[in-house]
């Protein structure tokens, strides 16, 4: 009976001497914690008559108080006892300190950075956006048709979804490039780095969220060429001068023509290994020249203007860097993987 439970355990309470900081954790661990004897009675008086609650009610309070008591005594005890023997000797006051542990950058910051810094030496600035979106600017001012599958519940996650006033967890850093073009007039030439979100499953490829760089330059005859140049050196400068790269046409809704980009795997140098899949290529990055459409949509005359764009994700480029082959160690918080790269002082 749940009586007979109350008064044993009582018994036990009153009877306890703790002999060290180590049996007052015990006692903690035993009648106070969400799985102990004082919610386990609390859990079994629910299904007692109503008239049993009415008198163990007052008895099942009393108990857990007088655990509690009983802790909150022997804990000071020892704490006491802990004070007074520190006070007795502070110890040789002349010795160095200990000393502090320096911490490192996380891999994703330290490729970001330097991505950036490439693109600013060419001239681009850092434009940084909203992470909720409306589906405007993530979806419809991009080019994406109503029935496109990326506005599926399987690619993204919706905040609220009503009648094409969606709002989403940004999919894509392209949101920054149309309220870039919104709010001012060509030239742009800008680089968007951020966080975004894809309702995908978790795996050592994928994950629901992460970090993309993505850019933008519109102007009058921007060309093909133009991109092509812009990457080539973007690439040889991240990845050294004997990479190799190669563009393969692909589609995308808000670029045309639209081209997929691969270098040469640094992981293998292009002998075939996992992470390449055995073909010595390694995709990097989509882009293309900035549909007329997406132009138009954002109050820029396509007649007159031109662009490209592209995007990357910083995962990606942080796993060739430094030969990571599981995507789910960057958000685990592992300090014996995150000590492992080098401290900046920034």
């Amino acid at each position: 009976m749940l009586q007979d439970k109350i008064t044993q355990y009582t018994q036990e309470i009153e009877a306890f001497a703790p002999n060290s900081a180590h049996d007052v954790e015990a006692f903690r661990l035993k009648f106070l914690v969400s799985k102990g004897v004082v919610k386990s009675l609390f859990e079994e008086f629910k299904t007692v008559s109503s008239e049993e609650k009415r008198v163990l009610g007052k008895v099942l309070n009393e108990f857990k108080q007088l655990a509690e008591n009983k802790f909150k005594e022997a804990s000071e005890q020892f704490n006491n006892a802990a004070d007074s023997g520190q006070n007795k000797s502070e110890g040789d006051l002349t010795l160095p300190g200990e000393g502090f542990q320096v911490g490192s950058r996380h891999p994703l910051s330290l490729v970001r950075k330097e991505i950036v810094e490439i693109f600013k030496k060419l001239g681009f600035i850092v434009a940084e956006g909203n992470e909720i979106e409306d589906d405007w600017h993530n979806f419809s001012a991009l080019n994406f048709a109503p029935e496109h599958p990326a506005r599926d519940m399987q690619d993204t996650f919706f905040v609220k979804k009503q009648d094409g006033n969606d709002v989403v967890l940004r999919t894509h850093t392209s949101s920054v490039q149309v309220r870039l073009m919104e709010n001012g007039q060509p030239p742009f030439r800008a680089i968007m780095p951020g966080r975004v979100y894809r309702n995908e499953a978790i795996s050592a490829r994928a994950h629901c969220f992460f970090h993309q760089v993505e850019g933008l330059y519109v102007d009058e005859e921007v060309s093909f060429a133009d991109l092509k140049q812009t990457l080539y050196h973007f690439v040889k400068e991240l990845y050294g001068e004997d990479t190799k790269v190669r563009f393969r046409p692909s589609y995308f809704p808000f670029t045309e023509p639209s081209a997929e980009m691969d270098i040469s795997c640094s992981i293998c140098k292009g002998a075939g290994c996992q992470m390449c899949k055995q073909s010595g290529w390694v995709e990097i990055l989509g882009c293309g020249m900035v549909d007329p459409n997406v132009l138009e949509n954002c109050g820029i005359d396509s007649k007159k203007y031109s662009g490209y764009a592209f995007g990357m994700g910083i995962e990606r480029i942080t796993n060739l860097k430094y030969e990571i082959r599981d995507l789910r160690l960057f958000s685990e918080n592992d300090v014996r993987f995150l000590s492992q790269f080098e401290t900046e002082i920034i």
